[in-house]
């Protein structure tokens, strides 16, 4: 990972018909996740001769040249159960829980940022995680936070803790504040923060 964020994804099972589009649409999206300083690793509870199979049909069905991220070997289960990733629900044959669909994102300090669980049905939509990583990145360094469906470039509130005397300085291209029946002055808007 080095100075890096990454983005740690495990998965139910190689050779699965949702693993397999979700594995896809990350190496589709490598170029932005390399853009971000984001490094993705996936992990699977199956061994590394499954992932080289798998991985020639994750190339074929995203008609992909090459597969350039590491998927974790946790065939015994390790890593998976001391990061909680285990799904009680979701069993195999076998009776032994399936990986669930956790996603963590880890910032450049190794600081957890993110976590969230999907069921083993519903596949990752990896354009909100590149969303959240863009949020979480803008607001570690700039006095602001992120609204509802914002988008890079998008406008930003301003955080409750930044005083009127601040904003000058903070803000030089200004803020709003919205009028609320309430009186406070708490919604206040600004253009996304330059770097």
């Amino acid at each position: 990972m080095g100075d890096k964020w990454a983005i740690l994804f495990s998965h139910p099972a190689d050779y699965t018909p949702v693993c397999t589009t979700e594995l896809s649409r990350v190496a589709q999206l490598m170029p932005d996740f390399e853009k971000r300083g984001v490094k993705p690793i996936a992990l699977s509870c199956d061994t590394v001769e499954s992932h080289k199979g798998w991985i020639e049909d994750i190339k074929s069905y995203a008609k992909l040249p090459s597969f350039d991220y590491p998927i974790i070997a946790d065939d015994k289960r390790e890593l998976a159960l001391k990061l909680n990733m285990l799904d009680k629900d979701e069993l195999t044959a076998e009776g032994i829980p399936l990986t669930c669909r956790a996603v963590f994102v880890i910032d450049d300090k190794k600081k957890l940022r993110l976590s969230i669980l999907y069921p083993a049905t519903t596949g990752r939509n990896f354009d909100e995680i590149l969303r959240v990583i863009d949020s979480l990145k803008l607001t570690q360094t700039k006095s602001v936070a992120t609204p509802a469906d914002w988008k890079q470039g998008g406008q930003c509130m301003v955080l409750p803790t930044v005083q009127a005397a601040d904003v000058p300085k903070l803000f030089p291209d200004g803020i709003e504040t919205i009028q609320v029946p309430s009186g406070k002055g708490y919604l206040r808007i600004t253009a996304q923060p330059r770097d």
